[in-house]
């Protein structure tokens, strides 16, 4: 499996995923939902951080990512409980839906299979079915996707924003030459360095992405900040000049006007001690459809580093490695 070949299929995907998403077939909860709790871990569970920051600004209620073995004592029956394991067998997240079993929430399930899928059947709870056999960091157009069906279906956004997915397939297609070239000049100018990425806290979930996909697929290691927060701390640290860092800067046009300011300044900061800063700007009409593009072109970039330095993007035998010795564990 040629992880190019899926970065490429993107657009297909999102096409795919909105075909799911729209014949999923959901119940209403009998309780008043006063909250959302979304788990997973991974290439699972990132879409629910970033579906929880497009949708900050118009969810009627509060939503809380998790991404551990345990859950908050909040849950109860007025919690919509979203369960991402994209295998279905993720060991922290299948210990959490036990725990949302227990404090009766109201349970949806984004699998492709496995105990997450054999625990919907058996308690009936909503699960809507992934393809199977794809390494999960590449199925995130197909999580997004489920993850807003699943809000607008319980009306903690009232705004459908699957209808702007087809306006961001449109968008990827046409912009594919560019994509490319711009992803590989990234590359070139980073695969030997230290990536620090930097992004509005707003927008965080999508550089998280962008360093998760360095770490898995270009198998380099890379740090994630954001302002203003980097501002109160991080900003402190640059003192010492250091060529080997390259500096990575995701810009949004909607970006806020006193934090686009900090930036500027950051980056005469960063400018005093780094020879590399990368600025690369998102496309689209929408946050949705911006997000969507960053992600994109972030995965072409650890894909093309990847071929750069001539390792295989899909391999995670140190991940199975640390699953082995877990389960020598009783």
């Amino acid at each position: 499996m040629n992880m190019k070949d899926l970065v490429a299929d993107f657009p297909k995907q999102l096409q795919k995923a909105l075909l799911i998403a729209q014949s999923a077939e959901l119940k209403k909860s009998n309780n008043t939902i006063n909250n959302v709790f979304i788990s997973g871990l991974g290439g699972s569970g990132i879409g629910g951080s970033i579906v929880a920051e497009l949708i900050a600004q118009e969810a009627i209620c509060p939503i809380a990512i998790n991404k551990e073995y345990t859950a908050p004592a909040f849950i109860n029956e007025h919690t919509l409980a979203i369960i991402c394991s994209y295998s279905g067998n993720t060991e922290e997240t299948i210990q959490v839906l036990k725990h949302c079993i227990e404090a009766k929430a109201k349970i949806t399930i984004i699998t492709s299979g496995g105990e997450a899928m054999q625990l919907a059947n058996q308690h009936q709870f909503d699960c809507i079915l992934l393809p199977a056999g794809f390494p999960p960091r590449s199925c995130i157009g197909y999580s997004i996707c489920q993850i807003l069906k699943v809000l607008h279906f319980h009306a903690i956004t009232a705004i459908n924003h699957l209808a702007e997915v087809e306006g961001t397939i449109a968008l990827l297609e046409n912009q594919h030459a560019q994509i490319i070239d711009e992803a590989q000049k990234v590359a070139q100018a980073i695969y030997t360095k230290l990536p620090i990425i930097y992004t509005l806290g707003n927008t965080e979930g999508v550089a998280i992405r962008f360093r998760q996909q360095l770490n898995e697929n270009s198998k380099m290691l890379c740090w994630h900040h954001v302002l203003p927060e980097m501002n109160h701390n991080e900003l402190v640290g640059w003192t010492e000049k250091n060529d080997n860092l390259a500096v990575v800067i995701f810009r949004y046009e909607n970006d806020y006007y006193r934090t686009l300011k900090r930036l500027e300044v950051c980056k005469e900061v960063f400018a005093k001690y780094t020879n590399t800063i990368i600025e690369i700007n998102a496309k689209g009409n929408s946050a949705l459809q911006r997000a969507l593009y960053m992600i994109h072109i972030g995965d072409w970039i650890s894909c093309l580093i990847a071929d750069i330095k001539q390792v295989d993007a899909v391999d995670i035998s140190i991940i199975n490695h640390l699953k082995s010795e877990l389960s020598k564990m009783q």
